[in-house]
């Protein structure tokens, strides 16, 4: 049997992280991996998770099992730092998953076993790995425009366009903030838009919400997500506490499901428990619970949103010091949209040939579509990155 297995392709990110770490050169900057890091290329333990984890290992006597759909506590503390209020409770199932990853994963089951004929649309470009667990899982999958590649922002005409073939039952794909791989994000008008689209079609909405408060702010960066709640009958949501927690090796996700009425909201939540037991029995705990914690204790919570919003600004300075040294050295005004974009990433536009060059003359390691990852920089590295970019001619 096993003598029968073929070779996988190799991951390009996995790929380009053992590259980085093979170069003898000093002065090579990572922007290939989507991890944040701060000006020191660490990623650091958050102050609050710090302190939480000492409460947790002082205080906890078990390690037994919680449930098949994690600690209860948890999912409240989730739904509303992501729904806030802008739902009924009594219509939202949640399940703890393993990462953000695990909640697409579960996501992706509960569509199909709903309703294995149901296509998922997925913006093009969108984070790999969708890609990749739709295929493998055999779900019907379609694409929609995102991404203008001259103005660097979201081809939002181009979206509805394509989104004008969504039929009723069909499932959209869509980042709730700080897109990945191109850091271009809907407008409030332009959530309104789709969510009249999709409330038109009898579509339902797939939220992959793994940056909340990367972008604009902790309430910000929901607010879109927050509006499809508010409006439509039924909705998924992946959420992941990866990034905004700093807790990426203990992988904290959380997948919700709202359903139209309490009734139908039982069986879902039935669902997912059923779920999460053929996969996996028992989601991880320790990092849900260390988030539950902080989430539920003013104090904590409170340390850990001044540290999340340092995070945020400190990207949001990068982009902005990057932004104008290209302005400097390029002469020109058009790669502005580096400071429009929000979150980690953003796609500069270099051409497969020009992210060789970067990497081969000058160090600089980034993804074949010139996905960058901004959390890689620091003040000191932002100018060799824009004489870089502007030396192979992006």
């Amino acid at each position: 049997m096993l003598t029968e297995l073929t070779q996988q392709p190799p991951d390009k990110i996995l790929e380009l992280m053992q590259m980085f770490r093979d170069d003898p050169r000093e002065r090579k900057i990572d922007l290939g991996v989507g991890v944040y890091k701060n000006a020191e290329g660490v990623t650091p333990v958050m102050r609050a998770v710090k302190t939480a984890e000492a409460q947790l290992v002082r205080d906890q006597g078990t390690k037994a099992y919680t449930s098949l759909i994690g600690d209860p506590a948890f999912s409240t503390a989730m739904r509303r730092l992501v729904l806030g209020d802008s739902v009924d409770a009594g219509r939202v199932a949640a399940a703890a998953t393993p990462g953000g990853t695990g909640a697409i994963r579960q996501g992706l089951e509960l569509i199909q076993y709903a309703d294995r004929d149901a296509s998922v649309w997925v913006s093009s470009p969108t984070w790999p790995n969708h890609l990749t667990i739709i295929k493998y899982l055999g779900v019907p999958m379609r694409e929609y425009r995102y991404f203008d590649a001259t103005t660097r922002g979201v081809d939002f005409a181009g979206m509805m366009e394509d989104l004008k073939d969504v039929k009723k039952g069909d499932v959209v794909l869509l980042h709730g903030c700080c897109h990945n791989p191109t850091g271009a994000n809907l407008t409030g008008d332009q959530w309104t838009e789709v969510a009249d689209h999709l409330e038109a079609t009898g579509a339902v909405p797939f939220v992959d919400i793994a940056y909340q408060g990367f972008g604009d702010g902790l309430e910000e960066d929901a607010s879109g997500v927050r509006h499809l709640a508010s409006r439509m009958p039924e909705m998924i949501i992946a959420a992941s506490c990866s990034k905004n927690f700093g807790v990426y090796r203990e992988r904290t996700g959380l997948l919700m499901a709202i359903a139209p009425d309490a009734k139908f909201k039982g069986e879902a939540q039935a669902t997912l428990a059923f779920l999460n037991r053929q996969n996996f029995s028992f989601p991880p705990d320790h990092g849900a619970r260390v988030v539950q914690m902080i989430l539920d204790d003013s104090a904590l919570r409170a340390d850990w949103q001044a540290e999340l919003e340092d995070v945020r600004k400190g990207m949001l300075g990068l982009r902005e010091q990057l932004a104008n040294e290209l302005r400097q050295r390029s002469n020109s005004d058009r790669f502005d949209f580096i400071a429009r974009h929000r979150g980690m990433f953003s796609r500069i536009g270099a051409t497969p040939e020009q992210v060789l060059e970067l990497r081969e003359k000058h160090g600089v390691y980034m993804v074949g579509d010139s996905r960058m990852n901004i959390a890689g920089l620091n003040a000191a590295t932002v100018p060799i990155l824009a004489q870089a970019i502007v030396d192979v001619g992006v």
